[in-house]
C-alpha cells in the first residue's frame, strides 16, 4: 500500500443485490490502496464485504416499501452517518451512491474530512420512475425533484465528484473538465473470470438481455421485439423481477415455439457463461444507471452490446468499434437494428475489440492506478 494515499470511509444507503456488488467492487479497488471501511445498512448476511473490510452496520432495514417509511428512514439514517462518520479517523469519506444525503455530507465537511460523491446513477429519475408506480406522476415529480435539489446542494458543498465516465458526468449535469469532476472511476471486471467462454464464430443466433426484469430495463419493449425476430434468433431472457410472470404469458406462444427463452436467475459466477451464449446483448435501459456492470461484463466475455447511448455507455459501447447504440428504443427500431446487426461480416472483430478493451482499460490494475490518482488529487487541492 501506498502512504501517499490517504485511508477512506465509504458511505453507502440501503444495499440491494447489485448495489452490494458494485461496493465489493469500489472497496477492493480502494483496498488495494489503503485503508477503507464502509458505513452501510442493510448488507446481505452473506456478504463478502464482511470478511474483507471493517463494516460499520447502521440499520439491518431496507428503505421501506411505503414513502413515509421511506423518508422517516431516510432522515433516521443520515442522523445515524453523522453518529458513525463523527467515531471515524479516515480522512477521505466517499458517499458512494447516497448522493443525496445532505446532513452526513455538511457534517463530513464540516469535520474537515475531505468529501467526495460517487453517483451510481440518476438516482432521482430512478426514484419517480418507481414512485409513478404507486402515486399520481405529479407528486412523483415533485418528490423526485426534491431529491435532485439535495443532490445538486450536495456536489456543491463536496470537495469533488467521482463518475464512471465523462459522458456520465454530463448527464448528471457536472462537468467533466471540471477540477472538481473525476470523470474516470470506472469499475472494474475480474476478467480472468470474466472472459469468452464460447468462441465467438462457434455461437448460434441468440440474442438476449440479462438483468432485473423490470419496467426501467425496457422489458416491456424488448418482449415486443422478440415477438418481431426472424425464426432462426432466439432471445434470451436473463434474470428475473416483477415482469417474469407478465413474459411468461405475453411470450407463451414464442416460448412454445424455442424463439424466446426465459432462463430465469443465475448466479454471479454462472453469468460469463450465460453471456458467452449470445451474440448480442440487448440493453435499451433509460439512464438510470451510471454504467450497468453488464455492458462491462458482456464485453469482457466477446459479446458485443446493442445499447441506448444514456450516461456512461457510449464512452464502452463505442459505435461500430466494440458496440452498437440504438437511435430509437421503438421495438420495430431495435428488431431491425438486431438483424442489421447479426448480419455484419465484421462482428466477430467487434467481439475481439470489445474484449480488449475491458483487458486494457478495466481490469483491476488500471482501476487502482485510476483511484490513486483521484484520491491523491483530492487530497492536494
Amino acid at each position: 500500500m501506498s502512504e501517499s494515499v490517504p485511508e477512506v470511509c465509504v458511505v453507502t444507503h440501503p444495499l440491494s443485490s447489485a448495489g452490494e456488488n458494485a461496493t465489493r467492487s469500489l472497496l477492493d479497488i480502494l483496498g488495494a490502496l489503503t485503508t477503507v471501511s464502509l458505513v452501510t445498512a442493510d448488507l446481505p448476511a452473506d456478504s463478502e464485504i464482511r470478511d474483507r473490510h471493517e463494516v460499520v452496520e447502521l440499520t439491518e432495514r431496507g428503505a421501506g416499501d411505503s414513502l413515509p417509511v421511506a423518508a422517516t428512514r431516510f432522515l433516521r439514517n443520515q442522523l445515524r452517518m453523522c453518529r458513525a462518520i463523527a467515531r471515524r479517523d479516515e480522512e477521505v469519506v466517499l458517499f458512494f451512491g447516497a448522493t443525496a444525503y445532505l446532513l452526513p455530507v455538511l457534517f463530513a465537511r464540516l469535520r474537515g474530512k475531505t468529501v467526495l460523491l460517487q453517483p451510481r446513477g440518476d438516482v432521482p429519475l430512478t426514484l419517480r420512475l418507481n414512485w409513478e408506480q404507486r402515486v399520481p406522476s405529479p407528486l412523483a415529480g415533485l418528490l423526485a425533484g426534491s431529491v435532485r435539489a439535495l443532490e445538486r446542494l450536495d456536489y456543491a458543498i463536496a470537495d469533488g465528484a467521482i463518475t464512471y465516465t465523462p459522458s456520465m458526468a454530463e448527464e448528471l449535469g457536472l462537468d467533466p473538465d471540471s477540477p472538481r469532476v473525476y470523470p474516470n472511476g470506472a469499475r472494474y471486471i475480474r476478467v480472468d473470470e470474466f472472459r469468452p467462454r464460447t468462441p465467438f464464430t462457434e455461437r448460434e443466433r441468440r440474442v438476449g438481455f440479462l438483468g432485473r426484469l423490470d419496467e426501467e430495463k425496457g422489458v416491456r419493449e424488448l418482449a415486443q421485439v422478440a415477438k418481431r425476430l426472424p425464426d432462426d434468433v432466439t432471445f434470451s431472457f436473463i434474470g428475473d423481477g416483477r415482469l417474469s410472470g407478465w413474459l411468461e404469458t405475453e411470450l407463451a406462444d414464442e416460448i412454445a415455439a424455442g424463439r424466446v427463452e426465459l432462463r430465469g436467475w443465475v448466479d454471479h459466477d454462472e453469468v460469463p457463461a450465460e453471456l458467452s451464449r449470445l451474440q448480442l446483448l440487448v440493453m435499451p435501459s433509460q439512464p438510470t444507471e451510471g454504467l450497468p456492470t453488464t455492458i462491462l461484463e458482456a464485453l469482457a466475455c466477446g459479446t458485443p452490446v446493442y445499447a441506448t447511448p444514456v450516461s456512461g455507455v457510449p464512452d464502452v459501447v463505442r459505435a461500430n468499434e466494440t458496440g452498437f447504440l440504438m437511435d430509437s428504443r421503438d421495438p420495430d427500431d431495435i428488431a431491425a437494428g438486431i438483424e442489421s446487426i447479426l448480419a455484419r461480416e465484421d462482428l466477430a472483430d467487434v467481439s475481439l475489440r470489445g474484449r480488449r478493451l475491458i483487458e486494457t482499460e478495466f481490469s483491476l490494475d488500471a482501476a487502482i492506478e485510476r483511484y490513486r490518482a483521484i484520491l491523491t488529487a483530492a487530497v492536494g487541492d
